[in-house]
């Protein structure tokens, strides 16, 4: 009971603050405010759909409409959808279907429609799979709405696609046991390789498929014991005089391909993991350490949540935001990732780390002292040419 009107009157704050908002933008023409306040309005929404419109939405949309802001309409295109608004519904569709639209346009209104479940967008995936620009946005896609086409799909042109490509089909086809299914078959029959699996998607395979996964794939490599000999072996190659010969700039680009992803230095790179701007870089048996065996000693903000919703989508990430309506996750496919908690079927805190075990074993033993040479730097370095 108290669980119910904790919940009532949670909504009933927030259809108040919305109307607050409603009222405050129809008193408003400086377009800076108004976008400020359609943003905020905007991620209060977040992960949310099929939410009742405030009072007065119609009119405003009207006058919005109307600036001559084009930002302004984007924002209120999207808050339309979420309000379920048929019409706005259509108009991202037409963006989406057209080719002279703007990549980005095209990629924003996609975005939102996959969020409310639209299933019209998720049906024209497979044909964005045929725009370059569009391929990546097509891929991850597929995740966002359980899609019986999405296996065959994305295995028929998996061959073709190129590394960050087909990376993003492997994590795609991870993200719901339908997907598993296939996924797995092509691992066992090859046409997708074992080591094309990198360690964090073996991981949330293993937790949907159970040992059908192992019988397969193999047991997933634990590091946390012999920790102490991995160090060691490295620091028998890292030497002073070896990083005297090292590369920052090659360090660089390594740094982008395996770290980047989650971690930020210097302004670059994803924003999953710590910053390591500020870490304590110059010290390598904390670089080793943390590199080796990262699930050693993991901080409660980046310890991996695994939620499976009630349609079937296994999400792993690392909690951004929560309030009492959607878990904000930061992922490796998407920095961003709102899910309503009402779509929270089983939601699990691991102790493990996101970054993968075994990361450094992936590289040659030059591109590992070049990566250092790089993390050592107290400024950014020239990307290699």
């Amino acid at each position: 009971m108290g669980c119910n009107s904790t919940s009532v009157r949670a909504a009933e704050d927030g259809k108040s603050s919305m109307q607050m908002l409603v009222s405050t933008l129809s008193n408003v023409d400086d377009p800076s405010v108004l976008n400020a306040l359609l943003r905020g309005m905007l991620k209060g929404l977040e992960g949310r759909r099929d939410v009742v419109a405030p009072g007065n939405w119609t009119p405003l949309v009207a006058k919005l409409d109307a600036s001559g802001d084009g930002r302004t309409r984007e924002l209120v295109s999207q808050l339309s959808q979420i309000f379920g608004d048929e019409a706005a519904i259509q108009r991202a569709l037409a963006i989406v279907r057209d080719a002279n639209a703007s990549v980005e346009d095209r990629i924003r209104e996609l975005t939102s429609l996959l969020s409310q479940q639209n299933r019209e967008a998720s049906d024209l995936l497979e044909s964005l799979l045929d725009v370059p620009a569009l391929q990546l946005s097509a891929v991850r896609g597929y995740a966002a709405i359980e899609n019986t086409s999405a296996p065959s799909v994305l295995l028929k042109r998996y061959p073709h696609l190129s590394d960050e490509l087909r990376r993003a089909v492997v994590e795609t086809l991870s993200a719901r046991k339908q997907y598993a299914d296939a996924l797995l078959a092509s691992i066992q029959n090859e046409t997708i390789r074992r080591e094309d699996i990198p360690t964090h998607v073996a991981r949330s395979l293993e937790a949907l498929l159970g040992e059908r996964f192992v019988d397969v794939f193999g047991e997933l490599p634990k590091l946390g014991a012999d920790r102490e000999q991995q160090i060691a072996k490295w620091k028998t190659q890292i030497t002073a005089a070896a990083l005297a010969k090292a590369d920052a700039s090659r360090g660089r680009a390594v740094f982008q391909k395996t770290c980047g992803a989650c971690h930020l230095l210097y302004g670059e790179g994803g924003n999953i993991g710590p910053d390591l701007t500020g870490s304590n870089r110059a010290n390598l048996d904390y670089l080793l350490l943390n590199s080796v065996d990262p699930s050693y000693d993991v901080p409660a903000a980046y310890r991996m949540v695994t939620i499976l919703t009630t349609d079937g989508r296994v999400v792993n990430g690392v909690v951004a935001e929560e309030d009492d309506t959607r878990v904000v996750l930061k992922t490796v496919e998407n920095p961003r990732l709102a899910i309503a908690k009402s779509d929270v079927e089983r939601r699990v805190v691991s102790t493990k780390s996101m970054m993968p075990d075994g990361q450094l074993d992936a590289l040659k033993p030059a591109q590992v002292i070049d990566l250092v040479k790089y993390l050592k730097t107290t400024e950014q370095v020239e990307l290699v040419k």
